[in-house]
């Protein structure tokens, strides 16, 4: 028996060059939901949910377009946040990014990814596989929470548009990651969303 969880970033949205922190998707970024749709398609999707954002709602309208069989749902836990700010043991040279971030933006953010956390990371009956197409630092936390790393480490792990991360439990064993940021299906010039763009 074994649980599988999707997550997949938001496809490329329109504003994202202006600085814009929500829109509907750009061209390239419907491109890149086709093709994780179709990356997708052969598995037995138990739920889909998707952040309430435009960027992510619109990404996941575009799956469901190619794959019928499935009803996407949106989940207020699945909303983009900071999850954690500043501690003794975080770098200072990520200090900068902070400084824009309110106390209570964090305070919210760390709520929610405790709540998320203990909403999706929950062993269930049967055969489980679940899809959530979210944002880049939900993912990040998720994947810092199964490897069991410090919290601000959540800020060295970053996802591209529309990039496959999956992670899995089986039975009596604990939540482990099963690849990151998987670009497989995405040609080279889709592969956008990165702070550095990758040498391959």
């Amino acid at each position: 028996m074994s649980h599988y969880i999707y997550l997949v970033r938001h496809g490329e949205h329109q504003d994202a060059e202006h600085g814009l922190e929500d829109g509907p998707l750009s061209s390239r970024g419907r491109r890149q939901a086709e093709l994780i749709a179709d990356r997708l398609s052969g598995l037995p999707l138990d739920n889909v949910w998707h952040s309430p954002l435009v960027r992510a709602a619109e990404t996941a309208r575009i799956i469901a377009e190619r794959m019928p069989a499935i009803t996407p749902e949106p989940h207020a836990l699945l909303f983009d946040c900071v999850p954690s700010g500043m501690s003794e043991d975080t770098p200072t040279v990520f200090e900068p990014f902070f400084g824009s971030v309110t106390e209570a933006e964090l305070e919210a953010g760390k709520a929610q990814m405790a709540d998320a956390v203990g909403e999706f990371l929950v062993r269930k009956p049967g055969d489980v596989h679940e899809l959530l197409i979210t944002h880049n630092f939900v993912i990040s936390w998720f994947v810092r929470e199964v490897l069991g790393a410090p919290d601000w480490r959540w800020m060295t792990l970053n996802q591209a548009n529309c990039g496959l991360t999956v992670i899995g439990q089986r039975q009596g064993r604990p939540w482990t990651l099963l690849t990151h940021n998987d670009l497989a299906h995405l040609p080279v010039e889709l592969r956008t969303g990165l702070p550095e763009a990758l040498p391959f």
